[in-house]
């Protein structure tokens, strides 16, 4: 062998790593990567700047109700595929066997510190939130329920609006909440709506915004149609913290901004008024 014919070093073969993908997570305001388990423990709130972040139906439900108080409704309802849109069956099956979720909200009877109440807590993860058949019939099953059984009404919105896959039938869905709110209104019982990050389209423009209280996470986008789109359309810069909850309780769409931690205190300090007479449930 010639001095200049030297073997090839052999890199050693590097083991896989076992550390798992989702230990950390960056938070998207200040740009700090968070330990799962501090987030996790601190109710998906950064804990450097207060980024809320997405929060799921069941977690969210754990966090206002009282514990061992929530019975789920209805928890067999899930989409058909009415106009026959192609791969809509594939998608929804894929979702549900990712998120464990039937349909984009989780409905249910529950107590909050001994107040009678029903909520209804739609999940971002299911399909962007979006609103179909579905959704909105179990949405109005809860509210039908709380009127009959004299509870107040609590929904937590997170969507992305009407689901384009049902097309008018999804649409439906805005009229059939908000009838049913109406008729719980009529009945004098209250409605607390709740928006968080983000809630727009469909259910913005339905049940969304019609409570009797409505109470915003910090910084959630709140609108009807998309910053860009609305800039498009309007060929006009659009005014400073838009489509923010901030922005929305400036000009009096929602009357609270209230952080995750406390919100469960906030509501039932608000039904501590609108329904004093405590009674289990």
């Amino acid at each position: 062998m010639g001095i200049f014919d030297k073997p090839k070093l052999r890199r050693a073969q590097r083991k896989k790593d076992n550390v798992p993908d989702d230990l950390w997570t960056k938070c998207p305001d200040c740009g700090e990567m968070i330990h799962t388990l501090d987030l996790k423990q601190n109710n998906q709130i950064c804990t450097h700047c207060n980024h809320h972040f997405l929060l799921g139906a069941y977690d969210r439900i754990d966090l206002l109700a009282d514990p061992g108080s929530f019975e789920e409704s209805d928890p067999g309802l899930h989409s058909a595929n009415p106009l026959g849109f192609d791969k809509y069956p594939d998608k929804i099956a894929v979702l549900r066997e990712k998120t464990k979720l039937n349909e984009a909200v989780v409905t249910g009877r529950a107590t909050m510190d001994g107040h009678k109440a029903m909520l209804a807590v739609m999940d971002f993860k299911f399909f962007a939130g979006s609103m179909g058949s579905v959704v909105g019939e179990k949405i109005t099953r809860a509210v039908e329920t709380a009127t009959a059984e004299k509870r107040a009404a609590i929904i937590v919105s997170s969507s992305s609006g009407a689901r384009m896959q049902e097309g008018l039938l999804s649409l439906m869905q805005m009229a059939k909440t908000c009838g049913a709110l109406g008729r719980h209104s009529e009945a004098k019982l209250p409605y607390i709506s709740v928006l968080t990050h983000p809630t727009t389209g469909g259910v913005t423009a339905s049940f969304a915004t019609v409570g009797d209280i409505n109470i915003a996470e910090p910084r959630c986008m709140i609108g009807f149609a998309g910053p860009r789109v609305i800039k498009e359309t309007t060929h006009q810069d659009l005014p400073k913290g838009f489509q923010t909850a901030e922005f929305m309780l400036e000009h009096g769409l929602i009357d609270a901004i209230v952080d995750r931690k406390e919100l469960r205190a906030k509501i039932i300090r608000i039904l501590g008024h609108l329904m004093p007479a405590r009674q289990g449930g």
